[in-house]
């Protein structure tokens, strides 16, 4: 049984920017701009990053001249009240989130699409204008204006990203789930925020089945009590309707056959542009604001100083509608960029579909979440190999750490010359606190950096910053893409208890991080799933790469209920949790991360619970082995695998689970 291979350690150096793409680095033309117009000098990145992060308003007033943003109004005050929550920034713009997406209007190609079953079909961003305007005139007509709600339950087609930058050009709010998604759950997201229209799709394809919706749809529009429109989107053939009830239902076509220009109503900075939703596996999901203006400007950020991208190049993630990865993907074509959607399973018909579409497209950007690549790992996959991916320059991971071990998987199969942008953030901003840059070397099992304009941090549990040790990763400083608010949340109060009740005026995001003297940090988890032994805590992000290096076991989970340690365990196929493996995991642990940290039990699982996105349930399994109701703690419709669900509560059933 035995390690597959000697460990690769931790903040072994995996790759460095040669000096030529130093030099091209749109940050190190950043860094001479700011030099000739604003007299200002920095000794790299962590110096500016340092500057970016305490100096807001130089910073963020520096990138709306550098980046120019097109707005009515003067940019100054950049931010008028510095404060967590309530930061209110350029109070006198007037902007559009979609009038810098349709900026470019040529031929070059804005979409390229492709099915798992191979269909494929592309858009270029003239045509892309012409539909825009087509779909918000249409949607002008069913009566959507400013401020009104629009609901998509739509998977990662051409037609979403139309919907969406037409329901923005309106000046109407945007809100998206996956037609994977039960109806339970999107109706328990969309009733929140009461949409006048609906979006919804006949069906899908994953995984070489199809999946009819029309049923699914009708529950979701019987829930949705505000609703005066459903557009039904055809992609099995025909357009499935459903039986009866009052809301007025008609075909997609219906809406491009407007012949309007585009015309984008400019609106405040902090005008909801769209809502996310948190993940709604512990309790009802929470509806998450943003404005035109944050957005905007932190992906514009995000896609220039960090991933290079521009016109020309091509942009790739793998994500549904649910995840705000999805939004990160469309920000591409604020940068004039062709975005790449993949819609489907990235394993059909085989682990390999995601890179071929990658190689065809000449992708210069690809992302997916870190299981993702773990799998491909796993599988003894090698992309670079097999497929041509001379264009890529970037790849992503995301959703949850990604181990050393998957680095030099990156390196080796992948491509040697390649940034791995390793990083970690949340929906609650739609976009990273921590990640890559092309300036960065790459350390194994470390996010390069904190991001610029982000003041992370670590605090203890004092509210003490901390070093090199691990603490919960805070944000000092307002952000732009911060929440403008919660829906529905008078006064506040429910966003301030989420994210400022337990350190006052600093953002408190839930996570135990660990930052390096060399500016690099490593995600140790949730920190309510932190492991805490003799005074020491451990996140549980930690034991997963150490496990899951031993040859016999697939994936893990690790869980504390009340001083018990559990270790789950998923095996590959054929293999035995017997003594000799059990030997071998706990001395592996011992050697590897700490003897006070051993394991009270070890368990043989069928899989471990995971959210939609690929994240562990940790917390919730926790709280179903404390004697928690399994239906309060997670929703099963949110889950990726809700058949692994059963064995743990079988087993808070039996004698001694919490215990």
């Amino acid at each position: 049984m035995g390690l597959a291979r000697e460990p690769l350690p931790e903040g072994t150096v995996l790759w460095e920017p040669s000096p030529e793409r130093v030099r091209s680095a749109n940050v190190t033309r950043y860094l001479a701009w700011l030099a000739r117009e604003r007299g200002l000098h920095f000794d790299g990145y962590h110096d500016l990053q340092r500057w970016s992060a305490s100096e807001l308003e130089a910073f963020w007033g520096s990138l709306w001249d550098w980046l120019g943003i097109r707005a009515d109004g003067g940019p100054e005050p950049v931010l008028a009240e510095r404060r967590m929550p309530g930061a209110r920034w350029f109070p006198n713009v007037r902007l559009s989130y979609a009038e810098h997406a349709l900026a470019r209007a040529d031929g070059g190609l804005a979409l390229v699409y492709r099915r798992e079953d191979g269909l494929a079909e592309t858009l270029t961003y003239a045509e892309l204008r012409r539909a825009v305007g087509a779909v918000a005139a249409g949607l002008a007509e069913l009566g959507v204006g400013r401020g009104d709600r629009v609901a998509a339950f739509l998977p990662n087609l051409p037609e979403t990203v139309i919907a969406f930058l037409a329901t923005a050009s309106l000046g109407a709010v945007w809100s998206s789930c996956s037609p994977d998604l039960g109806p339970r759950s999107v109706a328990d997201r969309f009733r929140q925020i009461e949409p006048k229209v609906l979006l919804a799709v006949d069906g899908y394809l994953y995984g070489g089945n199809r999946f009819e919706r029309g049923d699914v749809v009708a529950r979701i529009q019987a829930a949705l009590p505000t609703l005066e429109a459903t557009v039904y989107v055809s992609r099995l053939g025909r357009a499935a309707r459903p039986p009866g009830g009052p809301v007025r239902t008609l075909p997609w076509e219906a809406l491009l056959a407007n012949e309007a220009p585009l015309a984008c109503e400019r609106v405040p900075f902090d005008h909801p542009l769209w809502i996310l939703f948190s993940s709604g596996t512990t309790g009802p999901p929470k509806s998450l604001v943003h404005g035109h203006g944050g957005v905007l400007l932190e992906h514009l950020k995000s896609n220039v100083l960090r991933h290079d991208l521009g016109a020309g190049d091509t942009l790739l993630w793998f994500t549904t509608t649910s995840w705000m990865m999805w939004n990160v993907l469309v920000s591409g074509l604020l940068v004039g960029s062709t975005v790449l959607l993949y819609d489907g399973s990235p394993s059909y018909p085989s682990l390999d579909a995601l890179w071929a579409f990658a190689a065809d497209a000449r992708a210069s950007v690809v992302g997916a979440g870190a299981p993702f690549l773990t799998a491909c790992q796993r599988a003894g996959l090698a992309p670079g190999e097999r497929f041509d991916l001379g264009s890529l320059r970037v790849l992503g991971s995301t959703a949850a750490p990604l181990p050393a071990e998957g680095y030099r998987w990156v390196y080796e199969r992948v491509k040697e010359d390649v940034l791995l942008d390793s990083a970690s953030g949340g929906t609650e901003v739609a976009c990273p606190f921590v990640g890559g840059s092309p300036v960065l070397p790459v350390y194994a099992g470390e996010l390069a950096a904190r991001c610029l304009g982000v003041a992370a941090a670590a605090y203890d549990e004092r509210g003490r910053p901390v070093a090199c040790e691990p603490g919960e990763l805070v944000i000092t400083e307002p952000m732009p893409s911060m929440p403008v608010s919660l829906w529905n949340d008078p006064g506040g109060s429910r966003y301030r208890e989420s994210y400022f009740e337990r350190f006052p005026g600093v953002w408190h995001h839930g996570d135990l991080i660990t930052f390096t003297e060399r500016g690099s940090c490593v995600i140790g988890g949730r920190s309510d799933a932190t492991i805490k032994r003799a005074g020491v805590r451990m996140g549980s992000g930690e034991f997963y790469p150490v496990v899951e290096a031993l040859r016999s076991v697939v994936d893990s989970l690790v869980v504390d209920t009340a001083g018990r340690l559990w270790l789950f365990v998923q095996l590959v196929p054929g293999a035995e949790l017997d003594a000799e493996l059990e030997a071998e995991i706990r001395a592996t642990v011992r050697e590897e991360l700490s003897p006070r940290h051993q394991p009270d039990a070890i368990v043989a699982v069928p899989g471990v619970p995971r959210t939609l996105n690929g994240k562990k349930l940790e917390v919730p399994v926790r709280r179903i082995l404390m004697g928690a109701d399994p239906g309060q703690v997670v929703d099963r419709e949110a889950m990726a695998n809700p058949e692994t669900l059963p064995f743990f509560v079988a087993l808070a059933g039996s004698s001694g689970a919490s215990s």
